[in-house]
């Protein structure tokens, strides 16, 4: 074991976050650690790495045992340092060899016949080699790239850099120094699509074990394989990802309801009987062993969320035209940073647009060239009758300072009542005294939270909404989710939470080549037909376009591959490149499986270990050995498959080289 708590409970001020809760993190594990807002997810990490100290039971950490903790405290570091030497930092050893090796250079030029000196020198030099210290510079530039940096950024300043950056850098330098436990907090809040997916494919494979604090649901399905939600003041443990919890966690809850019940039916019954027979002679013994029967009764309670279940409803006050906007040669340019030149495309009634793509494509620039608050080159002209809110961060500007949450709300002329506007900011993660805060003494996460619930009743036709869930918790993603389904109105909106996009848009926008390329179907679809463009051009080894304009998804469905031509003569150098072709997609095909089988047996075994850690399996002799046999074999087997797979992997590679070469 590498970490965890044993009987830890831990109290803020009146407030309970855990009581006598146990959690226990083993080697080359993946967990999300889940709850709703306020819970206390990132106070259970500061736990963890003894920021907290509980006020009982023992936080556990293994001696040898190294953690890295990404947190949002990290962005108060500052520096003039490059970008490229604070991730260096996690190299320190490195760094201090290349110091004194360059040292001993300097006095062996000088004195170039000491043999003393010679050999020190030589084994230093080992020494940078046993530690693989020549491939630092190519290491850290490879994970800043992944993360989204640009070769010409890795030199400039940190401090030029904005916080969501810094945090990539942070993030970089916390992987390089690969600790035996990872512990991030919200680490895709900085991150574009392309970015996500670098880390999540990394993480993938990464040798330590890694908890993460998310609202990413699609992130934390593609990544964990373990989930330990923080509820009703305990740590809850499922031996799966996000969707096999939500689907666990319901039989849990039908389980318990049906428990609670029978209890207490069995509790009415007793109760029934004592009152009965207590003042009778000849049953009073048997009403008093009622009694103790019941007063040592371990009460169950009843199943309950800690968030009501409610819905966001909201509705249009007018019917718009059939085209709501429509862009003509728009241009848009910063200096010598091109966005789009000579763009076109059409918004219509009933859309739901997705604008997706990597940081700096100029996403949330074109969402303000349609809001109209962008200076740029062409026309953008509104259709009939189209009454549009816009949501981004600007906005928090124009929040009223002196109102109450209530008081704001009631500015955007809705007819909704007081207790209909308190449910709606109940949606919004707001309850309680909350409600009566003036606007001025918020958070800006608190107050982006306001803008997107005034945005939300403003009875608008079209919304524009730039990354509206970065700030709820996925409840909250949920509830906007249905709110939006429902919604008769047309949306074009900026996110990267890939769940959300997939569950709400039903067109996707992506600017390639400066240009605005459109999907017509939803981002599992475009997904999927951007994997068969791949595989098509890897076939036929021809350029591809990442999208075309207005590409209907029955058609791409029905799109059939090139057949090439061939020469009846082959070359000697052809047919050995398509026998290894034909091995490398053996390989690749084996991998796959391999890596199937390996989240599955590791699911099996997270199970396993679930249930190793209930008391009950103590209690039962024959339960526990047969618990106890079938985890060994699971981790016997997933070690098995894990060097098949490093196997294949490096077929994989070296099949890949030869083939491209």
């Amino acid at each position: 074991m590498l970490a965890g708590f044993q009987n830890v409970t831990f109290e803020f001020g009146a407030r309970a976050i855990v009581e006598d809760a146990t959690w226990h993190i083993h080697p080359n594990e993946r967990i999300g650690l889940i709850g709703y807002n306020g819970t206390g997810k990132s106070t259970l990490l500061k736990l963890l790495v003894g920021e907290y100290v509980p006020n009982k039971g023992e936080v556990i950490r293994s001696r040898n045992t190294s953690i890295g903790y990404l947190h949002q405290d990290l962005l108060s570091f500052d520096t003039s340092e490059s970008i490229l030497q604070v991730a260096l930092g996690a190299f320190e050893k490195v760094l201090l060899l290349e110091k004194e090796i360059e040292e001993l250079g300097i006095q062996l030029e000088k004195n170039h016949e000491d043999e003393a000196l010679l050999h020190l020198y030589s084994d230093k030099l080992h020494e940078m080699d046993t530690l693989d210290g020549y491939n630092i510079h190519h290491k850290t530039e490879e994970i800043l790239q992944g993360l989204g940096f640009a070769n010409a950024d890795l030199q400039r300043p940190y401090k030029e850099f904005s916080g969501g950056w810094r945090m990539r850098v942070l993030l970089a330098k916390m992987i390089l120094q690969q600790p035996d436990l990872l512990l991030l907090d919200e680490p895709t809040n900085h991150l574009d699509l392309p970015s996500i997916e670098w880390l999540e494919k990394y993480l993938l494979h990464y040798q330590g074990s890694v908890v993460i604090v998310s609202h990413d649901r699609w992130f934390l399905d593609r990544m964990v394989t373990k989930i330990v939600e923080v509820f009703q003041q305990d740590l809850h443990i499922y031996g799966g990802n996000y969707s096999f919890y939500l689907k666990e966690k319901e039989i849990r809850m039908e389980l318990q309801q049906k428990a609670f019940e029978n209890q207490q039916d069995f509790i009415r019954q007793q109760e029934r009987f004592i009152e009965r027979f207590r003042a009778k002679a000849s049953k009073a013994a048997a009403a008093q062993t009622a009694i103790k029967k019941l007063e040592k009764l371990d009460v169950i309670e009843a199943p309950s969320n800690d968030r009501p279940n409610i819905r966001i409803n909201f509705a249009v006050d007018k019917m718009p035209g059939k085209v709501l906007c429509e862009l003509k040669h728009i241009t848009k340019h910063y200096g010598d940073t091109k966005i789009v030149t000579n763009a076109s495309a059409e918004i219509e009634r009933g859309d739901k647009i997705a604008l997706i793509g990597a940081n700096g494509k100029g996403k949330s620039t074109l969402l303000r060239i349609i809001a109209g608050v962008e200076q740029y080159e062409g026309e953008r002209k509104w259709g009939h009758n189209v009454d549009e809110s816009f949501y981004a961060q600007h906005q928090l500007e124009s929040l009223g300072l002196h109102h109450t949450l209530l008081d704001e709300l009631k500015t955007c002329s809705t007819q909704k009542t007081d207790q209909e506007l308190r449910t709606l900011l109940g949606c919004f993660l707001f309850g309680g005294d909350d409600i009566d805060k003036k606007i001025k003494v918020l958070s800006g996460g608190e107050k982006a939270r306001i803008a997107l619930a005034k945005t939300i009743i403003s009875k608008a036709n079209f919304l524009m909404l730039d990354e509206p869930t970065n700030h709820l918790d996925m409840h909250s993603v949920e509830l906007l989710i249905e709110a939006l389904n429902k919604y008769q109105g047309s949306i074009i909106l900026v996110s990267h939470d890939r769940f959300f996009v997939s569950q709400t848009a039903n067109k996707i926008w992506e600017i390639v080549d400066e240009e605005i390329k459109e999907f017509k179907g939803t981002y599992t679809e475009y997904l999927e037909w951007k994997e068969r463009m791949a595989k098509k051009q890897a076939d036929n080894k021809e350029p591809v376009a990442v999208s075309e304009k207005k590409t209907d998804v029955k058609k791409v469905a029905e799109e059939k591959p090139v057949v090439q031509q061939q020469s009846t003569v082959a070359e000697p150098k052809q047919v050995i490149n398509k026998e290894q072709k034909k091995e490398l997609q053996k390989q690749q095909r084996i991998l796959q499986q391999l890596e199937e089988k390996i989240n599955s047996t590791t699911i099996e075994k997270n199970k396993m270990e679930a249930q190793l850690s209930e008391p009950s399996t103590y209690s039962d002799k024959d339960k526990f050995k047969q618990t106890e046999m079938a985890y060994q074999k699971l981790s016997k087997d997933l070690a098995k498959l894990n060097k098949e797979y490093e196997a294949a992997f490096e077929k994989v590679m070296e099949l890949e080289s030869k083939v491209g070469g």
